[in-house]
């Protein structure tokens, strides 16, 4: 077996990095770190159990373990493990759920199959009414 067969082929921020900025890619991202701001790729996310996520993600497929906190939007399938917390705004194709797992998110599905794009939302005004 060849090593990256082993080793994948995601690009990765590991569990000692903490990045600041956005990320634009092309392949696979794995987050065992933390990252504040933007990730846009083309293939999936990964956020491992240790992972931290605050600000939006873009992709077609992502896995989560972790935590993110901001927009999610997956074109394909968001995959939510037990141990992952996700709070925010998610727009996705389709959603699998362990139990366990903590979703406190808007969510909506994506039925025209648009590919993954990083949205800009305008805050809210803070004088409306809020529903459960």
């Amino acid at each position: 077996m060849k090593n990256n067969e082993i080793n994948s082929h995601y690009s990765r921020i590991e569990n000692s990095t903490s990045v600041q900025g956005n990320i634009v890619s092309e392949e696979d991202f794995r987050i065992d770190g933390e990252l504040k701001g933007s990730l846009k790729t083309k293939g999936k996310v990964v956020v491992g159990k240790d992972g931290i996520i605050d600000g939006e993600v873009s992709c077609s497929n992502a896995d989560v373990e972790g935590k993110i906190k901001g927009k999610l939007f997956v074109s394909e399938t968001l995959n939510l493990r037990s141990t992952s917390v996700i709070d925010g705004d998610v727009v996705i194709g389709k959603l699998i759920v362990e139990s366990g797992a903590s979703f406190n998110a808007s969510c909506s599905m994506n039925r025209e199959g648009k590919k993954a794009e990083i949205r800009l939302v305008k805050d809210t005004d803070d004088n409306h009414e809020k529903t459960a």
